[in-house]
């Protein structure tokens, strides 16, 4: 994972906080949510009693708390490469700052290895070897990854490129914070691109759409604003446009991941060379969607 997609996925989990938000799952996919706790369920039956646990790019932890409400003697331990994470589950424990390809645990400390959208930000050869080492032999491992056709990446496809239009080819923010300098004369004039932008967003991107929102929040910022000092006013614009492009991040390195794992022969080396036998594969999808949003895959220790 790049220096920038490792500081929007940061920036994430740390306004996440204890919210226990979807993550990249689109609003209207929320019956997701429910397949893949099913998934989880499921795997959480093959696991032996007492079984230590490892959960990569945890999160939030949310794969560790669906597996403790099916096994409450399992003993999870979430890592991710996020300098700041919400708080743990009840029962877990979690460590921030860990990247997946350097583990900071000895050779076979845990009787199984999860990760659910999270194998597949990495460099997968690298993190194979890094689980079969600190994996018991015969250790299951789950793996729930991104499809590359799949509705996850299309929703948030589509909400990159609404972020884009307003902020590079509308340049809401940059109009916005121009228009400051006028204030210092005494003038708070609102840009008529602004409420322009908010109006074409709204007809074109469909009413609360990202697209919309970021042109409104700059309108109200304006608005709210016409009081207060410039500077303030400028702070809030850039931390409107800083978010907006944080989500361009974190897209970019969804795309990105989901190209990784539509390479099957990469995959397929990865776990060949570190000994993971695929024991199945899993398409996951909503029930009312013929495109599966992901793969869940069940591996074993071999090494």
């Amino acid at each position: 994972m790049s220096s920038a997609s490792e500081r929007a996925w940061g920036d994430f989990w740390a306004q996440q906080g204890g919210q226990g938000g979807g993550g990249c799952l689109p609003e209207g996919y929320r019956s997701i949510d429910a397949v893949q706790q099913s998934a989880w369920r499921d795997f959480a039956k093959r696991l032996p009693r007492g079984c230590a646990l490892l959960d990569l790019a945890t999160g939030d932890g949310r794969v560790m708390a669906w597996l403790m409400g099916t096994r409450r003697d399992l003993k999870p331990t979430g890592v991710d490469l996020a300098p700041q994470l919400p708080p743990a589950p009840r029962g877990a424990k979690v460590k921030a700052g860990v990247a997946m390809e350097a583990l900071p645990f000895p050779d076979g400390r845990f009787n199984a290895v999860t990760s659910q959208f999270g194998f597949e930000y990495g460099n997968v050869a690298q993190i194979a070897a890094e689980i079969a080492r600190v994996a018991k032999p015969g250790a299951l491992i789950g793996l729930m990854s991104h499809r590359l056709d799949g509705p996850i990446l299309a929703h948030n496809a589509a909400r990159r490129e609404q972020l884009y239009w307003a902020l590079v080819e509308k340049d809401v923010v940059g109009i916005a914070k121009r228009s400051l300098a006028l204030r210092q004369a005494g003038l708070a004039p609102m840009p008529p691109e602004i409420p322009q932008t908010v109006a074409e967003g709204q007809k074109r991107f469909g009413p609360q759409s990202v697209g919309w929102e970021i042109a409104e929040a700059v309108r109200r910022t304006l608005i709210m604003g016409a009081r207060d000092h410039p500077a303030n006013i400028a702070a809030t614009l850039d931390t409107i446009a800083g978010r907006a492009a944080n989500e361009i991040g974190r897209i970019d390195s969804l795309e990105s991941a989901c190209r990784t794992t539509a390479d099957q022969a990469g995959l397929d080396a990865a776990f060949e060379g570190a000994r993971l036998d695929l024991l199945e594969k899993t398409e996951l999808r909503d029930r009312d969607e013929a495109i599966p949003f992901a793969d869940f895959r069940v591996l074993k220790n071999s090494g």
